[in-house]
């Protein structure tokens, strides 16, 4: 089969009713292809066996309820060995669907506007990109994972081929590189809005821009090429297969191959080039930037061959402009257009549109938004409001506000009377702009409270559950036999009981609380009485069986609610008495209720944020884990799930140094794994893997991370899709370091117990 090296017509396929929006290689059957519109629907096309060398429409799918922006195909299975087709639309919806039907097998809701990229990895693992600024990662009919950090669009996502390394690109002019549902890189060069990416390797990829440039990348961060070319927006990007498919907003699709006996007839280059000669260019919105008429050569400069394949050309003919393309195959200049609404045209006298006169009316396209649209404007207007008005008017997303305005500055030339508003006002009204988080409202850590000799150290001492070497889970010696290991006996998943954390020593939280209340302010000072009943609610919580311990006053759980709201700089004491009281079964129906319950979780997640004491983020986290032990705390925080954890994903990626914090923090993970096993609720399962995915990134400590891939074993064990996502996700080649720990040799076995889960 000869090939010219060149790509040529093959075929043109009408079918769509409007413009072609997406096309990608079918899985089945050979030589298929799949194609999306805004028409709402998409259609596979197979190749004929007539020598015609054209497509005929095996298969239409209808379901959105609006435009079709993007699609993907996802690899087969065994419930669908032919694989399936999803579709991304301005329905702000993801239908999937199979060969055999019409009609979406399901649909996927969850973004809040258009969904405007997809792409698929392995087990069935589906990414979609959104005008939200967000990305999603689903898996079956769930949605596992929401990537948020994108100040933009998401323009553009990929799967890498291993690792479980996922990429979006965004209108914020950003990369960024994810695993397991957090941020690991962020990739900046970009000079504009990423429109596209293409996965070379597990190491390499590529992204395009609205900044006319293509970037390669290696994973580690690094730009290592930057290509030239186009001179505006570049819309997609793909690694070559052996054909091409591109639909065009005339409805057509146009098939293009190497291949000479492959390519169309006579007829058909004929009329291909002829229709493609009709087309009008707008120099505003095309390739071909401003031209002078006066500037331009005549006809005679086509006489001269290019110097490359696609070089293009501007020849005056009298007084039009045409635009030409060099062909290396044909050896000769073939016209592509006829240049119109030039700059020079619209500067020297006003337009008329819609019965008004402009300086300047720009045709705008914004990929997504269907045909070409019209944006008047005249020079004494704010750039940014006509830019406002304009989304408005062709109910397109805000998002596309700055772009908007700039390309009306860069294409005025200078001439904007009302000048771009700081970055400080608003750009509507011209008064100041709330900008939430401007103040600096950060305290900073200040003196360590708890160094010294004889000082009451909260979570001092052997780890809660064990004393020396025992095994916190059995009560017994550590399991330590090397013989032993991998037993058919799994003693360490799934564990379904929760660990509290029990040790106190009464008397020194005592001494502080009081120390700490003789040297407070008078109106954080607490009465001789107050404090009195916090010591005797702490004689009945600490030790013992917590549900035979004496009963509790309302008022003692109320005194107790009240002092744990004491200044940060001294609540701790309050706080330990707080995690053990939660054991209680009083307390844990009161604080942990219905009306309590919701303030607990706020006031405790306050003390947990980021740039907290760590003192009080380590007695939140553990009074969190003692929630655990009653109906009620179960019930409030598996409500709560999603806010726990992401601000336990917060504290995981800030490398908590503080061993005490790391065992909270795994401990917490623990419990919501256990709490959550035999469940059917595959979203809270995999905010469990990624939190404990991120976490296992940053701790150090031995016992920490034995908890961590405890929780690991809890969340995979008898649960199929889980294990699944856990494989997409790359989980096994994160933590099968730990499976040569033999100090303590239950790290070691554990993991290897995981890493048997994901075989």
């Amino acid at each position: 089969m000869a090939s010219s090296n060149s790509y040529k017509l093959r075929c043109s396929i009408p079918g769509h009713e409007m413009d072609v929006r997406g096309v990608t290689a079918a899985l089945f059957p050979d030589g298929a292809f799949v194609s999306v519109s805004r028409d709402r629907t998409g259609r596979v096309w197979t190749p004929n066996a007539s020598p015609d060398h054209g497509f005929s429409e095996m298969h239409c799918m209808s379901g959105h309820t609006n435009f079709v922006s993007c699609v993907c195909v996802i690899a087969p299975s065994d419930t669908y060995p032919r694989g399936l087709i999803a579709t991304g639309g301005n329905d702000n919806n993801i239908c999937v669907f199979s060969l055999d039907q019409p009609q979406p097998l399901f649909t996927l809701q969850g973004h809040k506007n258009t969904v405007c990229t997809l792409s698929s990895g392995k087990f069935g693992t589906l990414l979609s990109g959104s005008w939200d600024t967000t990305a999603k990662v689903w898996l079956n009919e769930k949605c596992m994972m929401t990537l948020q950090g994108h100040t933009g669009a998401v323009w553009a996502v990929a799967i890498l081929p291993e690792q479980g390394l996922m990429l979006s690109g965004s209108a914020d002019k950003t990369i960024k590189l994810w695993k397991a549902g957090r941020c690991e890189n962020t990739y900046s060069g970009h000079e504009d809005c990423v429109r596209g990416l293409a996965v070379l390797s597990d190491a390499e990829f590529y992204s395009c821009s609205n900044d006319a440039s293509v970037r390669r990348w290696l994973v580690t961060g690094e730009c290592v090429q930057v290509y030239y070319g186009h001179t505006n927006y570049i819309y997609s990007i793909a690694i070559f297969p052996n054909s091409q498919a591109v639909g065009a907003s005339d409805g057509l699709i146009r098939v293009f191959t190497e291949a000479e006996d492959r390519t169309a007839s006579l007829q058909d280059l004929q009329a291909f080039e002829d229709e493609l000669s009709k087309t009008t260019i707008d120099p505003k919105t095309g390739d071909l930037g401003d031209i002078k008429i006066e500037d331009l050569p005549g006809r005679e400069h086509l006489d001269e061959p290019g110097s490359r394949d696609g070089q293009t050309r501007l020849i005056k003919d009298g007084d039009k402009v045409e635009a030409y393309q060099w062909s290396v195959s044909e050896s000769r200049w073939q016209k592509i257009g006829d240049v119109v609404g030039g700059s020079n045209q619209q500067t020297s006298k006003k337009v008329t549109y819609e019965g008004k006169e402009y300086d300047f009316v720009f045709t705008i396209d914004v990929n997504e938004g269907g045909p070409s649209m019209k944006l008047p404007y005249n020079t004494a207007e704010d750039p940014w409001l006509t830019a406002h008005n304009f989304l408005q008017k062709n109910d397109l997303s805000s998002m596309f506000l700055d772009q908007v305005a700039h390309f009306i500055i860069e294409n005025t030339k200078g001439q904007v009377v009302a000048p771009p508003p700081a970055a400080a006002v608003d750009p509507f009204t011209g008064s100041g702009r709330y900008v939430p988080g401007g103040a600096d409202g950060r305290s900073g850590f200040g003196a360590d409270p708890f160094t010294g000799s004889g000082r009451y150290i909260p979570g001092s001492g052997p780890a809660p559950g064990a004393t020396g070497g025992a095994d916190p889970f059995t009560g017994g010696g550590a399991y330590s036999s090397a013989a032993a290991r991998l037993t058919a006996t799994n003693i360490y998943f799934p564990k379904t009981d929760g660990l509290t954390f029990d040790q106190a020593n009464a008397t020194q939280i005592i001494a502080k609380l009081k120390e700490l209340n003789g040297g407070a302010s008078p109106e954080h000072k607490l009465s001789e009485e107050f404090v009195e009943s916090l010591e005797s609610m702490l004689g009945i919580v600490v030790g013992g069986a917590p549900d035979a311990a004496p009963p509790l006053t309302l008022p003692q759980i109320n005194l107790l609610w009240k002092a744990s709201h004491w200044p940060e700089d001294i609540v701790f004491p309050v706080l330990d008495i707080l995690r053990l009281a939660v054991r209680h079964p009083q307390v844990n129906e009161s604080l942990c209720g219905e009306a309590e319950g919701p303030q607990l979780c706020d006031h405790l997640l306050g003390l947990m944020r980021p740039r907290g004491r760590p003192a009080n983020q380590m007695l939140a986290l553990r009074t969190l884990c003692n929630c655990f032990s009653g109906r009620r705390g179960r019930t409030l925080l598996l409500a709560r799930r999603e806010a726990v954890l992401g601000r336990a994903a917060e504290l995981a990626a800030g490398a908590p140094a503080n061993k005490n914090l790391q065992v909270a923090l795994a401990t917490l993970l623990l419990n919501y794994a256990g709490c959550l096993h035999g469940r059917p609720d595959l979203e809270a399962k995999a905010q469990c893997l990624s939190v404990a995915s991120a976490a296992l990134e940053s701790v150090q400590e031995t016992e920490a991370v034995f908890r961590l891939l405890v929780a690991l074993g809890t969340t995979l064990a008898s649960d199929q899709t889980a294990r699944d996502l856990a494989r997409s996700l790359g989980l096994a080649s994160q933590i099968s370091k730990y499976s040569s720990v033999a100090d303590p040799a239950k790290v070691g076995e554990c993991c290897q117990l995981v890493l048997n889960e994901l075989q």
